[in-house]
Order: C-alpha cells, then sequence, then structure tokens
C-alpha cells in the first residue's frame, strides 16, 4: 500500500466535479443509447470513476495512456471535450475520432490518448512501445496503460510486463481490478487474489490502492509516475474498484447478487463517499451537478448538430479489404 498525504480540500472538489462530470455523461449516454440514438455497444465506467480521475490528474504535459474497451472517463479525465467524446458516439466527423471509432475507439493523439481499445490488453503492448520510445528518445515522458483484471490472463499482459521489466521503460500499468472480468467470477478464472503477484513474477514494483478513494489513487500515481520518469523500471499499480454497473449497457447481470450490487452502491461509490467526505452542503453540491449537466446537455446538443459522414468516406482509412 501507498501512503497518503492530504489534498487541499479546493483541489479535492475539484476532483469531485470532475467524477461527477463523467457519471452524468455515463448516464446521459445510457439515456441516448435505450433512445436507440447511438448504435454499437456501449460500456460505462460507473463506479470506476476516481481510477482515470485520480491517474490522470497526476500525469504531466507529454505523458500518454492506452485505454480499454471502457473508456468514456479515462478519455475525459485526460482532457478530452465531452463534445468531442459525445460526437464520437454519435459517429459524426466532429468527434475524437472523426466519427470512424466509436465508443471503444476513442482517440485523441494531440492530448495523449493512443486511443481504447476493444481488444482485451490491447493498449499494453502499445503503452511498452511508447515507453520505449521516449526511453531512447531520453525524453521524460511516461507510458500508462488501463485494463482490468481479465486482461491479466492475457498473453499481451505477460509478454508487456516482461519487456517492459526487462528494457525498463517508463510504464505505468494501471490494473482496475473489479472482479468480473466481464460477468465471471474472479474465483472462476484466476487462482489468486493479490493481483500485484503477476507483477512480482517479473520483478517489477508494484503499488495497491483502494481505487474508490480518488485521494488515495492520485498519492499512488504521483509515486508509481515518479518512479518510472526516475528510469527506475515501470510499475504496476492495481486499483481494486467497482463495477456498479452491468458490463456494457443493457446488461441484465443474471450472473450478479442484486443485494451485494445494492450495497456496494450504498457503500462504495466513490462520489458519494468524497462527498461526504468533504461535507459538501446540498447547496454546493447543487452547483456542481448543475455544471455537469449543463455541459453534458450540452455535449449531446453539439453531437445532434455535428456533421454526418458521406457514405462514399466508408472505406477511407481503410488500409486491408
Amino acid at each position: 500500500m501507498t501512503t497518503k498525504k492530504s489534498l487541499p480540500r479546493q483541489q479535492l472538489i475539484g476532483f469531485l466535479g470532475e467524477m461527477l462530470l463523467i457519471r452524468r455523461f455515463e448516464e446521459k449516454v445510457e439515456e441516448r443509447f435505450r433512445a436507440g440514438e447511438l448504435a454499437g455497444f456501449l460500456h460505462a465506467c460507473i463506479g470506476q470513476e476516481a481510477v482515470a480521475v485520480g491517474v490522470c490528474r497526476a500525469l504531466d504535459e507529454g505523458d500518454v495512456i492506452a485505454s480499454t474497451h471502457r473508456a468514456h472517463g479515462h478519455v475525459l479525465a485526460n482532457g478530452t471535450p465531452p463534445n468531442e467524446v459525445m460526437a464520437e458516439l454519435y459517429g459524426k466527423v466532429e468527434g475524437c475520432s472523426h466519427g470512424y471509432g466509436g465508443s471503444m475507439h476513442l482517440y485523441d493523439i494531440e492530448r495523449g490518448n493512443m486511443g481504447a481499445n476493444a481488444v482485451v490488453g490491447g493498449g499494453l503492448p502499445a503503452a511498452v512501445g511508447a515507453a520505449l520510445a521516449f526511453q531512447m528518445r531520453h525524453e521524460p515522458r511516461v507510458a500508462v496503460a488501463f485494463f482490468g483484471d481479465g486482461a491479466t490472463n492475457i498473453g499481451t499482459f505477460h509478454e508487456a510486463l516482461n519487456l517492459g521489466q526487462l528494457w525498463r521503460v517508463p510504464a505505468v500499468f494501471v490494473c482496475e481490478n473489479n472482479r468480473w472480468s466481464e460477468s465471471t467470477p474472479q474465483s472462476q478464472h484466476q487462482p489468486i487474489r493479490d493481483l500485484t503477484q503477476r507483477a512480482v513474477a517479473f520483478g517489477m514494483h508494484s503499488l495497491k490502492v483502494d481505487g474508490q478513494d480518488v485521494e488515495a489513487v492520485h498519492a499512488a500515481a504521483v509515486e508509481a509516475l515518479a518512479h518510472a520518469r526516475a528510469g527506475r523500471g515501470p510499475v504496476f499499480l492495481l486499483c481494486e474498484t467497482e463495477r456498479l454497473t452491468g458490463h456494457y449497457i443493457g446488461d441484465a447481470q443474471v450472473y450478479r447478487d442484486k443485494d451485494e450490487l445494492r450495497r456496494l452502491r450504498e457503500t462504495r461509490d466513490p462520489i458519494r463517499n468524497l462527498r461526504e467526505r468533504l461535507a459538501v452542503d446540498d447547496e454546493e453540491w447543487a452547483r456542481l451537478d448543475a455544471e455537469a449537466q449543463r455541459v453534458v446537455d450540452a455535449s449531446v446538443e453539439f453531437a445532434l448538430a455535428g456533421t454526418d459522414h458521406n457514405p462514399s468516406d466508408a472505406l477511407k482509412y481503410v488500409y486491408t479489404e
């Protein structure tokens, strides 16, 4: 575990506002999806906002991230405007991937986002490659890969950590452990419970933190990034988090105990817990909530007014047939 230092209240209020924006964004996405306006599969990060905000607020300019299929929170926390993210979900030219990527392929190279990835564990090799480039260029930059607990069973996870540690690249591997691996209980696919042991197998420095505490996540991320940036090798950062929704929007979660989910929503919601800790009264909360809702509503208006692709552009950027 890492030692947490208390941050100023105003900074934590900022974290709270960012997490609330992500939550309201995800809720709006679900609403619009159920209304039939959004196509494809969408995966909400409701309950995991503290990991996205805590890690991304610790990044320096020039650092990069690689995300997962559950990417909305990472992308927003990393600085992509909600307008561009929502426009991408609507398939508009104004989207961050110009309407070609959708929910599971959110790219924003200019802001250091190497992309969300529909392939489980797909961002891990990309992060190692970016970190190796930084090392070879003697640049003080770090590459961060987000991934879930299920990805630690995938070959690319072991290959990425093995090479990353061998070459001592400046990378941070952030495991968002919600213990569901889509819809399979951890007990059915992993023989160990402490996933930091998988990093120990490669001799890698590891940290474990409560992923529902944004301040603790931030402190751990600061420590991990400093370690990697100093040339001391990569870090495995395990964030024990809770997915307070289904694997995808529309998931009936028949594999999950409903009473347990209700309890987690009452006790492990990172937004509710931070609000209580900071003693945010109804007036202050209403102001934060109204601002988040205003930004999200504006993003939908922006997306609806966006530019649809010409059908003749369907094969644009397709390099193999």
